[in-house]
């Protein structure tokens, strides 16, 4: 049966409590949010609907009919009335009297802007004429599973009969644009009393004159697709049955972290990417499966699966009967350049004189059998939203290929759609990628004022930042906080012990799965001590050393590996200290640890620039707000040695540096981010201090 089923079908959930006084675009926004909820429905951004309605015209004051209809981009599960955009239906119908023909059709989207209703600055869709021409008020596009396996299917139109008689008719495969819309009312026109249409190779359209009744018929076309689908593969073993063994979870995800960092150092050269690990049950039956290989060759049918995963994904040669990640490995390189060769012979044989040039040649997803599914993306959002689209493929090869012959795309319609000038026209409005787009950062003390300024000061540049903390309630308010501010996409956090091998190797691996890697590591891990030399313990000056110089080693060990994995360099900020350069009284073990952490950056400096691993120094100086480490015995101890109070002590560090300024962590944060830019791109084995001016501390 279609995993995604389960044996049950879609609830309605229309509320008429709710519905009630609703205008009927209000009534639209929440049919759409209801049915953008549900991934059986229609995965992320998939999909648009559209309403016609009565709305008086701001110039004349007379009632005119307006198409509102969901705007280019945009999640119909999650957009407001602002993603819609809204035009006259009278201009729309004008629009006929301009068609030139096929061979014309992409010159359409020009006129649209000339439809727009009451200045609405949202962009229409190349769908918009598909919804414009139904001569219903209530239109559905949606892309479900258990359709998209009809549609997908060799015999798609006897199956769209079998299944639905005369109430869901049918149409071949044709691009998405203008002609499709006039092909909708064509066949309108001559089925009048269809309630939708199966599209080939691409969805479902349906359509009432009321929102409620639109959205039930959507729902129980669905219901109908999905329970004909479980009566007709109960029992069948689903893509010819399974022939490797699946590993156990722990394997599963040690094996992720060892590729997934290799893949990615091999497909970041031109900008980096970020990874998405999913070993769900719906891909461990398709990537263990004996038809795999032939039904990945395929390639995805519908085009929104298409845009989202490419061509077709890539299979890694791995045995996990006899799982070798090393000779895996070994094979990776290869892999990698026979796809790339494979894509650009792809490109040529199918370009036209005007195409835009070919993109990147590397593949979006990978399969691994035993293992599950890795995607690469910009960044991690698109890359869990690729993986959530060629889920929607496994389905609809599932089911496709149990009671017919599934086929993907046609390889020139599929480039077609890949290389569209409209989507390229697309493409190049995107915003400039931000300084650290598809960057991957962990900071240690991540909890703490210096650490969460700064994992924060990484995001807000479009990096993806773990937290790495031992104290388990601040990692997690800290981390929630972030995730408020800039997406659980874009925000890990690990409960980690810096002086523990273990916990500093699982955390690696962990980011590894959940991102992909790494390219910026922050040692901010810290303690404070303060006792004269003869009352110093050996207990605190180990502990000094093993936080403060042994934990620096173990992370940036740990570092080095992941960073040589991937072979395309990295940054490594050691935030040590003033002290660290100046003695201080009475904090032998402190200020000798933090001596400790600004030559090992030296040393790794040496080591990591043949391999363009960049490590450079922060020394921070009295940076009293927000940090965990000026509370309780180590402030009074400073107090105490400096005479004056806990109200005195910021003030006396303020009054002791030459700019008579206090040090933030923001400022630490912004130090930090200089270190990890590409502006410090030929920086290495340096030492920033932001001390407000210390003269002892001038390194030179």
């Amino acid at each position: 049966m279609l995993k995604t089923v389960s044996g049950t079908g879609l609830d309605n959930l229309w509320d008429d409590a709710r519905t009630s006084g609703m205008t009927e675009s209000d009534k639209l926004l929440y049919r759409s949010n209801l049915l953008g909820s549900d991934k059986r429905v229609t995965n992320y951004g998939g999909g648009n609907t559209s309403a016609k309605v009565m709305e008086t015209d701001p110039l004349t004051g007379e009632a005119v009919e307006v198409l509102w209809v969901k705007g280019s981009g945009g999640d119909i599960g999650t957009m407001d009335k602002s993603g819609f955009a809204t035009l006259y239906m009278e201009k729309l119908e004008a629009l006929k009297g301009l068609y030139r023909g096929l061979e014309h059709e992409d010159e359409m989207v020009g006129y649209l802007p000339h439809c727009t209703f009451d200045l609405n600055p949202r962009a229409s869709s190349i769908d918009t004429p598909l919804h414009a021409y139904v001569p219903k008020k209530h239109v559905d596009h949606v892309h479900p599973d258990a359709i998209i396996a009809i549609a997908a299917s060799k015999n798609s139109k006897e199956l769209t009969q079998k299944i639905f008689g005369d109430e869901i008719g049918w149409l071949p495969w044709k691009k998405p644009g203008y002609e499709l819309g006039l092909w909708l009312e064509d066949f309108c026109k001559k089925n009048p009393d269809a309630k939708g249409v199966v599209l080939e190779s691409h969805g479902l359209f349906t359509w009432a004159d009321d929102a409620k009744e639109c959205y039930a018929l959507t729902l129980d076309t669905i219901n109908r697709a999905i329970a004909w689908f479980e009566e007709q593969t109960e029992g069948v073993a689903p893509f010819g049955g399974s022939v490797h063994p699946t590993l156990p979870e722990a394997e599963r995800r040690r094996v992720a972290a060892a590729l997934m960092p290799a893949i990615r150092g091999m497909i970041s050269e031109d900008s980096h990417k970020v990874g998405h690990f999913d070993d769900q049950d719906a891909v461990l039956d398709f990537v263990g499966a004996q038809d795999m290989p032939r039904l990945a060759a395929l390639g995805t049918s519908c085009p929104d699966h298409f845009l989202r995963t490419k061509i077709r994904p890539l299979v890694v040669d791995f045995d996990p009967s006899n799982p070798d990640i090393d000779a895996t490995l070994d094979k990776l390189k290869g892999m990698i350049e026979d796809y790339r060769a494979d894509y650009a012979a792809y490109y040529d044989r199918c370009k036209h004189a005007d195409s835009p040039a070919m993109r990147d040649p590397n593949a979006v997803v990978y399969l691994v059998p035993g293992v599950g599914m890795i995607t690469f993306a910009k960044d991690k959002a698109t890359a869990r939203i690729s993986g959530e689209f060629y889920v929607n493929a496994i389905n609809v090869m599932r089911g496709s290929d149990a009671v017919s012959d599934y086929q993907g795309l046609p390889e020139q319609e599929a480039f077609d759609i890949e290389y569209w000038l409209l989507e390229e026209a697309k493409l190049q409005r995107m915003p400039k990628p931000k300084s650290l787009a598809g960057r991957i950062a962990i900071v240690t003390g991540g909890a703490g004022g210096i650490g969460m300024a700064t994992a924060e000061r990484y995001l807000a540049e479009g990096a993806c930042a773990v937290l790495a903390d031992i104290d388990a309630e601040a990692l997690a308010q800290a981390t929630e906080a972030l995730v408020q501010r800039y997406g659980r996409d874009m925000v890990r956090s690990v409960q980690m012990n810096v002086t523990s091998e273990e916990a500093v190797a699982a955390a690696y691996a962990d980011m590894a799965v959940e991102f992909g890697g790494v390219d910026i590591v922050v040692s901010n891990a810290g303690i404070a001590s303060s006792a004269k030399v003869e009352d110093t313990t050996l207990e605190l000056w180990n502990k000094n050393m093993s936080i403060l110089s042994t934990g620096y080693f173990l992370v940036a060990r740990e570092a080095f590996r992941v960073l040589k994995a991937q072979g395309i360099g990295g940054s490594m900020v050691f935030v040590a200290s003033k002290n660290g350069l100046a003695a201080s009284p009475g904090a032998s073990a402190y200020c000798t640890a933090k001596a400790s952490e600004i030559h090992l950056a030296r040393c790794l400096a040496l080591e990591g620039a043949p391999e363009g691993i960049r490590v450079n120094v922060v020394n921070p100086d009295a940076v009293l707000r927000g940090s965990k480490i000026w509370t309780g015995e180590w402030l009074d101890q400073r107090a105490a040695t400096y005479g004056t109070d806990k109200d005195g002590l910021e003030q006396m560090y303020r009054d002791r540096s030459l700019l008579k300024r206090s040090v933030l962590p923001e400022d630490i944060a912004e130090a930090c981010y200089f270190f990890a830019a590409d502006t410090s791109a030929k920086s290495t084995g340096n030492i920033l201090n932001v001390d407000a001016g210390n003269v002892q501390a001038f390194t030179r």
